[in-house]
């Protein structure tokens, strides 16, 4: 069986509602001949002349009064599922999006999220999940809502926002003898250095950057993320490289320097799959992420984002 033509529906309930050909065609915007070829094709569909003439005049018959109610709300459904979705109203959005980030984001960035979140949607739940792994798949299931990082995987489909640039310098603690001097790469390298690795990984850019100028150093310790790092670099003589943002407030016992090798600048994005991109709700949590990290109004309350 063909697939039935939805526009057979709007019509019919256009001709029920006038009882007239020629109105129902003015009300649709056709011509009398264009109402009149689809009145017979509705004929056809359903095995029922629907309007009957009488006098200078069409009535409707048994068929057509038994149709009348259901046709024009399948028609208010269709018509309701084929526009655009309306605005949504934020106060009032009950909701759980779950995020998926690093723990530097959520010790930098969380707090200042959840707080505009919460002035704006009080009835938003925010679950930050823990980035156990940084596939894609978890975005293309549905099980997150957003990523956020320094994306090393991504995939073609997904769309990726920059939220903000960052750059890693090296951190130990409050009098260590690496500060009494300036920091050449030479006495960088010789101390003992504790990795951030969510893999367990005890290498990581630095040590390509040493190598590329003959060099190496002793890695001690190997943590799955900054504040680790940070604990441990407060109570020993270790290095840390750590992210600029996760220190710029100063952390308690912990002194930062600029690297004495060639860094790349790091930059943090917001990922999601595009079946949310036009969501309403998801474009209006992306537009208070996005100004959590600036640390702006911009965007944020109108709910617009990229």
């Amino acid at each position: 069986m063909a697939d039935p033509d939805f526009n057979l529906l709007v019509a019919l309930d256009a001709l029920l509602a006038e009882g007239s050909v020629v109105n129902a065609a003015r009300r649709l915007g056709l011509s009398d001949s264009a109402m009149s070829r689809t009145l017979a094709r509705l004929r056809d569909a359903t095995g029922d002349p629907l309007l009957v003439r009488a006098g200078r005049g069409l009535v409707p018959t048994p068929r057509a009064i038994q149709l009348r109610a259901r046709v024009h709300d399948l028609a208010d459904e269709v018509r309701a599922v084929l526009r655009p979705a309306a605005a949504i109203d934020i106060a009032g959005l009950e909701r759980t999006f779950t995020l998926r980030a690093s723990e530097s984001f959520i010790e930098v960035f969380a707090a200042r999220l959840v707080s505009r979140v919460t002035a704006d949607a009080p009835g938003v739940l925010l679950r930050f999940a823990p980035r156990t792994d940084r596939g894609v798949q978890a975005l293309r299931d549905g099980r997150i809502d957003l990523e956020i990082g320094a994306h090393a995987e991504t995939a073609p489909e997904l769309k990726v926002q920059k939220l903000l640039g960052d750059r890693l310098v090296g951190a130990v603690r409050d009098g260590h003898p690496l500060l009494r001097d300036a920091v050449t790469v030479d006495r960088y390298a010789a101390c003992g250095h504790v990795v951030t690795s969510r893999n367990g990984r005890p290498r990581d850019q630095v040590d390509d950057a040493l190598a590329a100028l003959g060099l190496s150093r002793k890695v001690v310790a190997v943590v799955p993320s900054f504040p680790a790092a940070l604990a441990i670099v407060r109570a020993s003589d270790l290095v840390a490289l750590v992210s600029e943002r996760q220190v710029a407030s100063g952390i308690a016992g912990v002194r930062t320097f600029p690297l004495p090798v060639p860094m790349g600048d790091v930059t943090v994005t917001q990922m999601w799959h595009p079946r949310q991109d036009a969501d309403p709700a998801h474009r209006w949590l992306r537009g208070q992420v996005l100004a959590a990290c600036r640390g702006t109004d911009d965007g944020a309350r109108s709910g617009t984002s990229g």
